[in-house]
């Protein structure tokens, strides 16, 4: 529906789920094509949060949860990292009694709630028509719930972890490598001057995109995933054998946080879990660091190798985004909005293959993204493989083809 006052269409924007740098570029891109094309453009703040405790009454303070945006606006935020429209790891469709907003808890009292009533009335009180989401598989699912509610969506994937279906790229993944060699290169001086192993702990929780591609980058020697489980003492054995080839003595491997040795487990940092029913993950570096340590001494006449443990972390999400996720994010926004002005929804805007595309957003929730171990990754040895590029996508392991 168009503004009752302007007569505009209105397209509201998000952000949900954990910050990545090329947020504010996606977001600066719908909003410079949009406003040009003479549309009005709001951003919902702190993802599914702000449109969900929003108060349906124009004299109330609702600026915690939703702004208008401007050329202004967002071309100062368009260069930066993070998101200047916040985000939360918020899930409307099955809120707890304690997160249910103040003004709605006589109404819902369950020890679990779906609000999913008043996010639709909410939007349709800012009179949006189209709906942009960016996020991971967490965030889209719930926007797919939206889209079958009716509300037109197009929707933007984002996440370092890379793993969102149906597209060889989410933005953050680019950055997210970036750093991480960064990291292991500044790292590797310390690990070489004290003949040490360096061992990094990165993002997965599912895939192992992450630690894959900076391996494959020459970042590591090794590197082990979520979608293998492996062995402490194979790991142990292929770092000291790096390490004695290596005139500096030293070796690097990197350990996604959610990858399992046999005969453990998954290492998460609290009992509690998130909206969306996810444990936080961490600390399988700190474990594999120990356990592999232990095991040195059998390489090297009795005496124990030191580790030099690593979590990487924050450290790769946060700051300015780097060419890559300055360049797909705008890339991103303008598909979403040519689809905008085709009169299409209920799409996300990936790339496949190489190129730029379209495809049903239902994609999210119909299958799973994972690296390929049979075609790309060693499990022998514990590192990637690939027997030729000649035609392969760009970022190779991640093209669900």
């Amino acid at each position: 529906m168009a503004n009752i006052l302007t007569g505009k269409k209105r397209i509201a924007i998000l952000t949900g789920g954990g910050d990545v740098p090329g947020l504010n570029p996606a977001i600066r891109s719908v909003t410079i094509r949009a406003l040009r094309e003479g549309y009005e453009v709001i951003g919902l703040r702190r993802g599914w949060a702000g449109v969900t405790e929003m108060v349906c009454d124009h004299e109330w303070d609702n600026s915690n949860n939703f702004q208008h945006l401007s050329e202004e606006i967002v071309n100062r935020a368009g260069r930066t990292g993070g998101t200047f429209l916040h985000t939360s790891r918020t899930r409307p469709s099955s809120m707890k009694a304690d997160s249910v907003p103040e003004h709605l808890k006589a109404k819902y009292n369950q020890p679990t709630n779906d609000l999913t009533p008043e996010v639709l009335k909410n939007l349709a009180w800012l009179g949006v028509d189209y709906l942009i989401p960016i996020g991971g598989d967490d965030t889209l699912s719930y926007a797919l719930r939206m889209h079958k509610e009716g509300v037109k969506v197009i929707a933007i994937p984002k996440t370092m972890d890379n793993d969102v279906p149906g597209t060889d790229y989410c933005i953050g993944f680019s950055t997210c490598v970036t750093r991480t060699i960064e990291v292991a290169n500044r790292l590797r001086t310390s690990a070489g001057s004290h003949e040490r192993l360096l061992i990094m702990e990165v993002f997965g929780r599912y895939a192992g995109f992450t630690a894959m591609m900076p391996t494959m980058a020459g970042a590591a020697t090794r590197c082990v995933i979520p979608e293998h489980e492996f062995s402490l003492d194979i790991l142990t054995e292929m770092l000291m054998y790096d390490r004695s080839r290596n005139p500096s003595k030293y070796a690097v491997a990197l350990v996604s946080e959610g990858a399992v040795w046999k005969g453990g487990r998954q290492i998460w940092q609290s009992s509690t879990t998130d909206a969306f029913g996810h444990a936080k993950l961490g600390g399988i570096g700190d474990l594999v660091s120990e356990e592999v340590q232990k095991r040195t001494a059998q390489y090297n006449k009795g005496k124990e190798v030191h580790i030099i443990s690593q979590k990487l972390g924050y450290m790769v999400r946060g700051g300015d985004p780097d060419a890559m996720d300055s360049i797909v994010p705008m890339a991103y926004g303008n598909l979403a909005f040519d689809l905008i002005l085709k009169g299409i929804h209920g799409r996300l805007v990936v790339v496949k293959n190489g190129c730029y595309d379209n495809i049903p957003l239902d994609v999210v929730t119909s299958t799973k993204k994972l690296v390929n171990v049979e075609r790309f990754y060693n499990t022998k040895r514990y590192r990637p493989q690939y027997n030729s590029f000649d035609l392969a996508p760009l970022f190779i392991m991640t093209s669900d083809g």
